[in-house]
């Protein structure tokens, strides 16, 4: 039987705490939600912590960072406030095989930017408009349960020219009542880890609530998980010495004797 996923869920918590329109929407925390959304997918298969940036180490110490499997990323409003050293402890671990999935605006996130190396600017408007999620990928995981389209009834709208490597995988686009599209659920391979990013969840909006939206988080963390177990050293240099003794040079002397 296999280990449960572990999976630590990152959140800023910060809109919750100082904004009573937010807190009505989400009065126990965002990331009570996406806790509640992977356990109720993925039940038995995972286990399922809850760090926040205001907790010391933004709740990140070595020993969760060693025990998590894949992370997801949640923030918006204080991004600047995110320890460069636990960014690169992260980042690290993304690199030795541990999953991360990044939510809404944590495109903008320090890890985020880091992992893609580039600037991850985008189009946004905040007019609380209809978004149509195009499955483009059906046979992809992450879009498992999923019908050809769902709609979320008010979200923010991001839109292209999103600034960002091209994703190896791209399983589901939005379009937008304004008239806008956007890559909403992008895959990358950085190192031995995944990478996964998912647009919709404004904070004023119950985006989170949705069942489809609650399964693609479910289905990003399951697809996120480790699978190989080869090895993999993150930093260690290049091996001088040969595996095995080096005979080249005799072979072409043989030859050469031969004729």
């Amino acid at each position: 039987m296999n280990s449960p996923i572990r999976v630590t869920v990152w959140h800023e918590y910060r809109h919750e705490l100082k904004s009573e329109a937010v807190k009505k929407v989400y009065p126990e925390g965002m990331h009570k939600v996406w806790a509640s959304a992977i356990s109720e997918h993925l039940g038995n298969a995972v286990t399922v912590r809850t760090a926040l940036l205001d907790e010391p180490d933004h709740g990140l110490t070595d020993e969760i960072l060693k025990n998590t499997d894949v992370m997801t990323w949640w923030g918006h409003a204080a991004h600047k406030d995110v320890s460069d050293a636990i960014v690169e402890k992260v980042c690290n671990r993304v690199l030795e095989g541990m999953g991360i999935v990044f939510l809404h605006s944590a495109h903008y996130s320090k890890p985020f930017k880091k992992l893609m190396g580039t600037g991850c600017g985008l189009k946004w408007r905040e007019a609380a408009e209809r978004e149509r999620v195009w499955v483009i990928n059906p046979a992809h995981e992450i879009a498992d349960g999923l019908g050809e389209h769902f709609d979320i009834p008010h979200e923010e709208m991001y839109g292209e020219i999103f600034d960002i490597p091209a994703p190896d995988e791209l399983v589901l686009v939005s379009w937008f009542e304004g008239g806008n599209i956007f890559r909403s659920g992008c895959t990358w391979t950085r190192g031995k880890g995944k990478v996964a990013y998912f647009r919709p969840g404004h904070e004023t909006f119950p985006t989170y609530y949705q069942p489809e939206v609650r399964r693609v988080i479910a289905n990003m963390v399951k697809w996120a998980a480790p699978r190989s177990s080869s090895p993999f050293k993150l930093g260690a240099p290049n091996e001088k010495v040969p595996l095995s003794p080096i005979t080249s040079k005799h072979v072409v002397d043989d030859a050469i004797h031969k004729h």
